[in-house]
């Protein structure tokens, strides 16, 4: 073989294993994206099915029940224009509360339940994640704008 056609042979290998790795990385990094959806987002359809995604709000004063077998919860998430039910098992961030923002990360079933896999609570009073306070303003001004 001439050097001209192992030089060739060299390249050509070394640009499919870049190929591959390149295709790796890019679906290890599509499997564990996560998006974040509001309520109404949800209830419009626009989230996935079948798929792992965030639903943030607000923890609806009244909603939360417990479980009798003292791990599972049952709660509703709204952004005060639609309300989504949800289900977490497992223990809560000790600032979850009613009236109180949240985040919920997990997968929305065919029945309209949304199955938490993980919840996120806010560490203080003044703070809320972002993605929620936007879906909270975002839905204020639609329910204003679409009152007589």
């Amino acid at each position: 073989m001439k050097n001209r056609h192992k030089r060739l042979a060299l390249i050509a290998g070394g640009l499919a294993a870049f190929g591959i790795a390149t295709a790796l990385v890019l679906n290890a990094f599509q499997s564990n994206l996560v998006f974040f959806f509001t309520p109404t987002q949800v209830s419009a359809g626009e989230a996935p099915q079948e798929r792992t995604f965030r639903v943030g709000g607000m923890v609806q004063t009244g909603s939360v029940q417990r479980q009798s077998d003292g791990l599972t919860v049952k709660f509703v998430v709204t952004d005060t224009a639609k309300m989504i039910p949800v289900s977490y098992t497992g223990i809560l961030p000790d600032l979850f509360s009613e009236g109180k923002g949240v985040v919920a990360q997990g997968k929305l079933g065919a029945d309209g339940l949304f199955r938490a896999e993980e919840v996120l609570a806010k560490h203080d009073e003044n703070y809320m994640p972002p993605e929620a306070q936007h879906a909270l303003d975002e839905a204020a001004k639609n329910t204003i704008a679409t009152r007589p």
